[in-house]
């Protein structure tokens, strides 16, 4: 199920339209669900969970040994290695289940994965969709990406590389900060169109639209 109706496509539309109506700059919306599946997060988190627990039955082996004879009525509580062997296998293959399983719902998934790694994941994954669609495609290379994951919470801009040496990265500042203001009061539409806007305005400073200028890539928002 996409994020935005057929009138918020709309809103990024005209706002891109809107935006190259003054510069050469060709300006490409993606919104997408999430950036990466994660799973090797969610597998090292279940391992971590694993390992934890048989550190804790190598450093505190009584409470739990005693506590599984409890539940066998104290009977037969001299424990042989195969015994402890598969007391601790038993428990270690239980907690790495828990833990993996509990990560199929979204919401825990997603809080438990570093801030860090999300960033780096959101970044990469905005790169490649650049790489895909817009890089070295405009006859200038003119090229500008504004991307969107929105499981993550994080908001990419990438360029084209003439425009990335003429204008600084800290100059898109103001254009992700209008942008976020509005995504984080739950105008998504309303938050990219102004991204566009501001970014559109930069553009056309540095690369103003020449008589001749074609439109080359979709102006259309893509959601992936």
């Amino acid at each position: 199920m996409g994020y935005l109706s057929q009138e918020d496509h709309a809103i990024v539309t005209k706002a891109v339209s809107d935006a190259e109506l003054t510069t050469s700059g060709e300006i490409v919306t993606v919104l997408a669900d999430r950036s990466d599946g994660y799973s090797d997060v969610a597998l090292a988190w279940a391992a971590l969970a694993s390992f934890f627990t048989l550190a804790m039955l190598t450093i505190f082996p009584d409470p739990v040994l005693n506590t599984y004879a409890s539940l066998h009525g104290n009977w037969n509580t001299e424990w042989s290695p195969n015994d402890i062997f598969a007391m601790a296998a038993g428990a270690a293959t239980f907690w790495f289940l828990v833990v993996w399983g509990i990560q199929f719902w979204t919401p825990i998934k997603f809080a438990m994965i570093p801030g860090k790694i999300k960033r780096l994941r959101v970044r990469e994954r905005a790169i490649k969709h650049f790489k895909v669609g817009a890089e070295r495609r405009t006859h200038g290379r003119t090229g500008f990406m504004i991307y969107l994951s929105m499981r993550e919470h994080r908001a990419e801009i990438v360029a084209d590389e003439p425009i990335a040496e003429l204008v600084d990265a800290e100059v898109w500042g103001e254009a992700m900060a209008d942008m976020l203001a509005e995504i984080k009061r739950g105008h998504i539409a309303e938050g990219m169109a102004a991204g566009v806007r501001d970014v559109g305005k930069v553009l056309s400073e540095h690369f103003p639209r020449a008589e001749d200028d074609q439109n080359e890539l979709p102006d259309r928002l893509i959601e992936v």
